[in-house]
């Protein structure tokens, strides 16, 4: 109800003036200024209504608009009224706008913030504003408690948009009960040559992002890329070339030949290599979450180096959610198709646990998470009206569009075409040496995909637990390309090991050694919260490390994607070969 009424108030005033929505003014026009949210400096994800801590609000009751989106309510953005007064062009002198007396509880209130290191966050026209709410003066024994109680606006405008923000804090005031605080702000406009498309430049870091770590890290996976087409190319065309001829003179050598040829190799499993693999319907819904996972990945990328969603609250999570939602057929027809094909006969059951494999686990987790929001009173916890939104969107869209992939996988993707007939009878799988067993292949397999992207994980996780705007999406995108390549040629390595020693289980394997790419930046995201960060406190800790769960196991539903589906086209093609022979 919240949002709705927001909108048509949005609505309403867009319809009266320019505003903050299309970034024009007139001189003497309203410019409001918004309270984001409050909470400590090392604890970015532990944030609290402004107005949580005892500020005084100024004197301006009403304002001209209000908008708030999904993608800001998921992301903890509560904007809130600051009650200042601004107008386009208008100077402000130093205006106290507030006396307060503080009271024993707000005293201690105040003292923990300061002590804390709580950071605030502001909003002009859509432009982020940070300031620190105290400081603490070491210099004076016992330490004393200081208040920041003054703000100072710089606002550079060019023409009739404003282009840059700077917030200046002062009036250093000592916290004691009872003692009088006086809340002032001042403005000044200066005149600036900033375009207004380049306005957020001010916020990227190019010195972090484009350092020449990050562009060796690149050359480096892409020489990871090289050696390891070069692996697989060795061998598919001198293995298997010398396997294939081993297999051919079986047939016409001698016993000794035939021996050499026949009793040992992945030719002894070709019928048993397209047996359908246990658990069926996990598999084959796995798979389809996972083609839904990369396709999603890729197109907001895409969206992303296109339209700078850094620019706008929200709209990274706001456009990943519509994506999903418009991918679901990707979903239904990759997990339907492939259950078909293993001759499953619960299609129905099937389509609804891959419709909600992914979203029940991000549900279930953001239900627990919230729990814990709502003890702290924190603004991450997610109104009731918004998980009705992701609800229906699950229900009304996602289930629907996942049926219709699944009927379309069903009836054009789903007939069985294997180059050999599966045995009747399954064939016992033999001992083998402890290094081609599948458990061991499984975690080798996501050593070097990691090793491909632990860079970009560090920039990422940086963007995101930490005061940096990721804006370089490019390097997103050209990193998911190369993990996705080192991934197959992996998983084809450690498939033809695992076949060359008579294992016809590679389904499971396959993907198991492409998704442990995922174990291995979990163990990154461990480290990362221990050495890199100053992450304090339940909330925190349980938010990074679930949210980090939830991100680990999309990751390996792509990773274990991709690495099944480019070695399920490896196998075919060497049992294709071998029919040649039968």
């Amino acid at each position: 109800m919240r949002t709705l009424i927001a909108w048509v108030v949005l609505l309403c005033c867009c319809a009266v003036h320019a505003d903050e929505h299309d970034h024009m003014y007139e001189a003497n026009e309203e410019v409001v200024l918004w309270m984001n949210t409050v909470g400590p400096y090392s604890n970015r994800q532990e944030t609290y209504t402004y107005f949580s801590l005892p500020f005084c609000r100024g004197p301006k009751e009403t304002i001209g608009h209000y908008h708030e989106t999904m993608g800001e309510s998921l992301l903890g953005v509560e904007l809130d009224f600051s009650g200042l007064e601004i107008k386009y062009r208008t100077e402000v002198t130093k205006n106290v706008y507030c006396k307060k007396t503080l009271t024993t509880e707000e005293y201690k209130t105040f003292v923990y913030a300061v002590k804390n290191q709580y950071a605030y966050q502001m909003y002009l026209d859509d432009m982020p504003i940070w300031g620190m709410v105290g400081e603490v003066d070491n210099k004076v024994n016992p330490p004393a408690f200081k208040i920041f109680t003054h703000k100072k606006l710089e606002i550079g405008y060019n023409g009739k948009q404003i282009v840059d923000v700077n917030l200046t804090t002062d009036g250093r005031v000592e916290l004691r009960p009872n003692a009088l605080l006086e809340f002032s702000y001042e403005v000044t406009w200066t005149k600036s040559d900033v375009k207004f498309q380049d306005r957020f430049d001010k916020f990227l870091d190019p010195s972090f992002f484009q350092h020449r770590i990050h562009w060796f890290s690149i050359f480096n996976s892409f020489m990871m890329v090289v050696f390891l087409v070069g692996l697989v190319w060795m061998i598919l065309m001198r293995t298997l070339r010398r396997d294939y001829a081993r297999y051919e003179k079986g047939e016409t050598g001698d016993d000794l030949d035939a021996d050499l040829g026949d009793e040992y190799g992945w030719k002894q499993v070709h019928g048993d290599v397209f047996r359908p693999p246990a658990l069926p319907m996990a598999f084959a819904s796995l798979i389809g979450s996972g083609y839904h996972v990369f396709a999603v990945a890729i197109i907001t990328t895409v969206l992303a180096i296109v339209g700078e969603f850094y620019t706008e609250r929200g709209s990274l999570l706001s456009a990943s959610i519509f994506v999903y939602a418009a991918c679901a057929p990707i979903n239904g027809y990759a997990g339907g198709s492939m259950y078909s094909r293993f001759g499953g006969k619960h299609w129905i059951r099937q389509m609804l646990f891959g419709a909600f494999l992914l979203p029940s686990g991000v549900c279930g987790l953001a239900f627990l998470i919230n729990f814990i929001a709502i003890y702290y009173h924190a603004s991450r916890a997610i109104p009731f009206t918004v998980m009705l939104a992701v609800s229906a969107i699950c229900l009304f869209v996602i289930l629907p569009l996942t049926l219709v992939g699944t009927v379309l996988g069903r009836n054009m993707g789903g007939q069985g075409d294997y180059p050999c007939r599966v045995n009747a009878v399954p064939r016992p799988i033999p001992d083998k040496k402890w290094f081609v067993q599948p458990w061991l292949i499984c975690l080798a397999g996501g050593v070097l995909p990691f090793g491909s992207i632990f860079i970009e994980m560090y920039f990422i996780f940086t963007s995101f637990w930490a005061y940096k705007i990721y804006y370089v999406y490019g390097f997103m995108l050209l990193v998911l390309l190369i993990l996705a390549i080192v991934t197959v040629c992996v998983t084809i390595v450690c498939t033809y090991f695992l076949l060359n020693a008579e294992d016809y289980r590679w389904r499971w394997t396959s993907f198991a050694a492409g998704a442990s790419t995922a174990f291995y930046v979990y163990l990154y995201a461990v480290y990362y919260f221990f050495f890199k960060t100053k992450m304090y406190g339940l909330f925190q800790t349980v938010f990074y490390f679930g949210y980090m769960g939830l991100f680990a196991s999309g990751l390996g539903l792509m990773c274990g994607t991709i690495g099944y589906v480019g070695t399920a086209k490896f196998v075919r093609k060497i049992y294709q070969e071998v029919n040649k022979f039968d």
